[in-house]
């Protein structure tokens, strides 16, 4: 799926090449997916957009899901809205954070895939720049200091009360992803590893290996719903970090990287985009990089207002990146020596996009 800067959503079908255009929503400043749904900040809030295309992972094999695609509505806030997701799109629950306001929202996902926006709670942490993580039934919600940033994540109940005893340090906490083993948000220490189980939760402390001074892991990304998660470190390179093992990993490259998603595949692929436009390939075992493209989206580069709708997502077999100012996406076969296997056409400009049924 396709948004321009003006708002208008479209979709393209890589099985057939056919294309649909849905109308339009107000003008995005990000945009956020699960794989289904779209989240757009605009400046009412968060437009959300259901794709109608979206997967069931059964561990050992997968269900796929198509009803009609539709344009659901608005949530209202205030500010650049973090949205966090889980593996599920019709079940649990979706996480806004508003930092203006220091409002968490909580959507019900099943409501959602009825056409009908819903939200299970809507609390207020203190202003800024926050998280509300879907797990379990409810969220973990972040709470501020006194110093305006996020010290302290929480479980809320999907009414939206905290549960006793259910409160962690986690020192300005920034960035989430959700794995097959749990919930990931990144701390200035490390990482917090969070899981859920009869409605109880469990906190774990993931430090940083011993001797490592670089930025720390705040923006995570990965094939959707595997164990292992990549995030750019600083300029020195990849944090991976294995949320099975819990253990960290730090991959030093020759380039300064902007965006990094682990494959989680057998040869242990990690994907990245760089700042010059290139798409490189590691080997997650050895770091060792084993294929590059040449600079594919040297004008989108140069931009950085275009530069902040740059998308960079994996699949089991291929990695897509949208470049705004070439007005394109491209498919790469990052198990190939990241050969450029097609140059694809959207029906709006790819300002931002999503690959959704994943």
């Amino acid at each position: 799926m396709s948004i321009d800067a003006a708002g208008a959503v479209g979709m393209l079908d890589l099985l057939d090449d056919t294309t649909t255009e849905l109308g339009t929503i107000s003008a995005p400043s990000a945009v956020a997916s699960d794989g289904r749904y779209l989240f757009a900040t605009t400046p009412q809030g968060v437009d959300i957009v259901d794709s109608g295309v979206w997967t069931w992972d059964h561990v050992d094999h997968f269900h796929y899901y198509r009803a009609d695609p539709k344009l659901l509505g608005n949530v209202t806030g205030e500010g650049t809205a973090t949205v966090s997701t889980s593996n599920t799109s019709t079940v649990g629950g979706t996480g806004l954070f508003f930092p203006l306001t220091g409002e968490a929202v909580l959507l019900d996902n099943e409501a959602l895939s009825q056409g009908e926006i819903r939200e299970l709670f809507r609390i207020e942490t203190g202003q800024h720049s926050g998280l509300a993580v879907p797990l379990g039934g409810g969220a973990l919600v972040t709470h501020a200091g006194d110093r305006g940033q996020a010290t302290e994540v929480r479980f809320h109940r999907a009414d939206g009360t905290p549960v006793d005893g259910s409160s962690v340090e986690c020192p300005d906490a920034q960035g989430t992803i959700t794995t097959r083993v749990g919930v990931v948000i990144g701390c200035a220490t490390g990482a917090l590893l969070a899981t859920a189980e009869d409605g109880d939760v469990t906190f774990e402390h993931l430090p940083y290996p011993e001797g490592t001074h670089t930025q720390p892991a705040v923006e995570f990304d990965n094939r959707k719903g595997r164990p292992s998660v990549a995030a750019p470190a600083g300029d020195e390179g990849i944090w991976l970090l294995d949320t099975r093992a819990r253990t960290w990993q730090l991959i030093q490259t020759t380039e300064p990287l902007l965006r990094v998603s682990a494959a989680d595949d057998a040869d242990e692929h990690i994907v990245a985009l760089d700042r010059s436009g290139r798409v490189r390939v590691y080997d997650g075992s050895s770091g060792d990089e084993v294929g590059a493209t040449e600079p594919l989206l040297p004008r989108s580069i140069a931009d950085p207002a275009l530069l902040d709708g740059v998308e960079l997502t994996v699949d089991r077999q291929r990695a897509y990146l949208n470049a705004p100012a070439e007005g394109v996406v491209y498919e790469i076969a990052y198990a190939d020596n990241a050969r450029l296997a097609r140059t694809l056409e959207t029906p709006t400009t790819p300002a931002f996009f999503a690959e959704t049924g994943r």
